[in-house]
């Protein structure tokens, strides 16, 4: 299954049974890609941005499973002020910090590597060369086996690989941005500040990069593809957005199918893995449902031409 699952509110709103019961249906279906951090959900309030991770490896200690499921986490974002519920005090990027971060994953998720460590955030109060070095000593120790950006631009992801490959260094191969199948208007901001929308700019950089994996998250836009209670995020208010939704709509109806699973098969498609941040079995058995999907070079060519 080439989906992550999102793991923002185990642990928190979802609840350690019902986070067993996510994980073990999502393991059962084939899945094996668990996306976290160091800080979620920090920016709840009376949340430390442990509990993630905690659930996390809640579950593997008790499923002993760890050899089968591949963890991606993060550090740089995480407060350092108690409380705090900004970006405002986070820990950055320096190679103390970056040490510090992926020493506190390995302790909550109880192992003692993790498969994908990306760097959150950007910091550009830390030189690039300071955060890379950091991050190659973590894989020559074995404790991280790749290395991914978060949020970062696509001339500065080039610029840091360029850099690991002028020192011999781990480099990045993957990069997570905000990105599903509507596209925003041009120079919108948006609401979450945190978050990184994938750029015409940034995807035609990936195409011709093939070492490089984009995993997109925020990808069912917090379920506004489907629930009349979760409006469309205004970046995508309009034309373009309801001709693109017409067709999504045309398409799931002819492959009697979810328009969030045609988002999901979509991006699939692409070379994209998706994450699916789920609250219920029922969201899993829509994700599930969408890894079996498979769409014909006709029907991605009709979704792409939509615009």
């Amino acid at each position: 299954m080439n989906i992550a699952l999102g793991t923002i509110p185990f642990g928190t709103t979802v609840d350690l049974r019902d986070t067993f019961a996510i994980l073990d249906r999502f393991h059962e279906a084939g899945g094996t890609m668990l996306d976290t951090a160091n800080n979620y959900p920090f920016w709840v309030e009376g949340r430390s941005g442990d509990e993630s991770e905690l659930a996390i490896g809640a579950w593997l200690a008790a499923r002993g499973n760890r050899d089968e499921i591949f963890i991606s986490t993060k550090g740089g974002a995480r407060p350092t002020v108690p409380g705090d519920t900004t970006l405002g005090s986070a820990e950055g990027l320096s190679a103390a910090a970056v040490a510090r971060a992926a020493e506190g994953s390995l302790k909550r998720l109880g192992t003692d590597r993790i498969d994908l460590y990306w760097s959150h955030i950007e910091d550009r109060s830390v030189p690039l060369e300071e955060t890379l070095g950091a991050l190659d000593e973590l894989a020559r120790q074995g404790t991280i086996r790749r290395a991914g950006a978060s949020n970062m631009a696509a001339w500065r992801l080039e610029r840091a690989r360029n850099v690991s490959a002028a020192h011999g260094w781990i480099a990045y191969t993957h990069l997570q941005l905000r990105h599903t199948y509507l596209r925003p208007r041009p120079h919108t901001r948006l609401a979450e500040s945190g978050h990184t929308l994938a750029s015409d700019e940034t995807l035609d950089y990936l195409a011709a990069e093939p070492d490089l994996t984009l995993w997109a998250y925020n990808t069912l836009m917090f379920g506004a593809y489907t629930r009349a209670d979760r409006p469309m995020p205004e970046i995508y208010d309009h034309p373009g957005t309801e001709r693109r939704l017409a067709v999504l709509r045309e398409v799931a109806g002819e492959l009697g199918a979810t328009p969030n699973q045609v988002v999901l098969a979509w991006l699939v498609a692409g070379g994209v893995v998706p994450i699916v941040g789920v609250s219920t079995l029922a969201q899993l058995e829509e994700a599930i449902g969408a890894a079996e999907l498979t769409l014909d070079p006709e029907l991605r060519a009709r979704l792409d031409s939509a615009a």
